[in-house]
């Protein structure tokens, strides 16, 4: 069955076991043509055996599996493979080698051969990936940040359709992973399909146009960032802040407010749709409360991935009550945890 125009990537209820362990359970996904999708999660929660999946390195136990409309694990599979471009985690470079030499050899073996058409798209990568000034270096001495550029440069000389990246800015400073999280934004203009793993909530944070929340090898969440966010807080919130936070607690019992959360002197606030922050500024201010600050509540990544937990928990616990949405703990970059708590209370 001939895969739709709309999709590159296709998985349908694929499971795969190592042993007694399920890295992959019943994952269902679909990758939009020239699109960003994220696999968040943990360390453990399936995202790198879902590439392999993906480029018929692996072998799904149950399933279906499409690429380009072709089974990457069965007799067409090397047609997925040429169409794809990989950077694992810990990318395999020659270090006595220097980065054009090291450009040159995968330029082989992709079958570019070593002529003119192949220098060029060597330069070409180079410059894009702002490596091109250190190619005659040896690899050995390069940056953890270099080599990842060099790793990315390696993985588009063959100009593939799909892009797989296994957490590219591992081992990367705030300022190289930047740099190298814009310049995967910038693959997709050459109408690249990337699929990018990563544990980091921030990395995928305004990068992605597709998310997919793993662990324990299943889907907590999967859609573009607007809609999940109005799946979860579909009416308009905001946080206010005052300058003695109990005064707030009054907006409690106010019809037109939703929900009511505080903690400290900020409180987050759900208000119906007929409703304004001007109003509630305006009824605030009536009540003589001073405010120190009033904010639109857009929900991150973080925030979601919180919120489906605390979702997907309820039933097991039998609890009804569903932790307030719009905080949750911080910690460093946003590395998902799942030791981390879920729920905040109101001081």
């Amino acid at each position: 069955m001939a895969l739709s125009d709309h999709f590159d990537v296709r998985l349908r209820t694929v499971s795969k076991s190592f042993g007694s362990v399920d890295a992959l359970s019943s994952l269902s996904l679909e990758l939009v043509r020239s699109e960003i999708t994220v696999l968040l999660g943990p360390n453990g929660a399936g995202k790198t055996t879902a590439a392999r999946v993906i480029t018929g390195a692996i072998e799904p136990d149950t399933g279906d599996v499409e690429v380009f409309g072709v089974d990457p694990a069965g007799p067409d599979g090397e047609q997925v493979r040429r169409d794809c471009g990989v950077v694992s985690a810990k990318p395999s470079l020659y270090d006595r080698l220097s980065g054009l030499d090291n450009l040159r050899y995968a330029a082989s073996l992709y079958g570019l051969g070593t002529g003119v058409e192949a220098e060029a798209r060597i330069v070409e990568a180079a410059k894009q990936f702002e490596i091109d000034a250190d190619l005659h270096h040896k690899v050995g001495g390069y940056s953890t940040g270099m080599k990842t550029r060099l790793a990315l440069a390696r993985a588009i000389l063959h100009r593939p359709r799909l892009l797989l990246l296994d957490e590219p800015t591992s081992g990367l400073d705030p300022e190289s992973s930047v740099a190298v999280l814009a310049m995967v934004r910038e693959m997709t203009a050459d109408d690249r399909t990337v699929l990018m793993c990563t544990h980091l909530l921030s990395e995928a944070e305004g990068l992605a146009d597709q998310v997919i929340m793993l662990e324990g090898g299943r889907d907590l969440l999967n859609g573009d960032p607007q809609s999940l966010s109005q799946r979860f807080w579909p009416s308009p919130s905001i946080d206010i802040t005052a300058l003695h936070g109990p005064d707030l607690d009054r907006m409690a019992l106010w019809p037109e407010i939703l929900s009511y959360d505080r903690v400290e002197a900020t409180a987050h606030v759900e208000i119906s749709d007929d409703t304004s922050p001007a109003d509630i500024i305006l009824r605030l201010a009536g009540d003589g409360i001073r405010l120190d600050s009033i904010m639109p509540f857009r929900p991150s990544l973080e925030d979601l991935y919180f919120a489906v937990r605390a979702e997907r928990r309820a039933p097991e616990t039998g609890s009804d009550e569903t932790p307030p949405v719009g905080e949750s703990p911080k910690s460093g970059r946003g590395e998902l945890d799942r030791s981390r708590p879920t729920a905040r209370s109101a001081q």
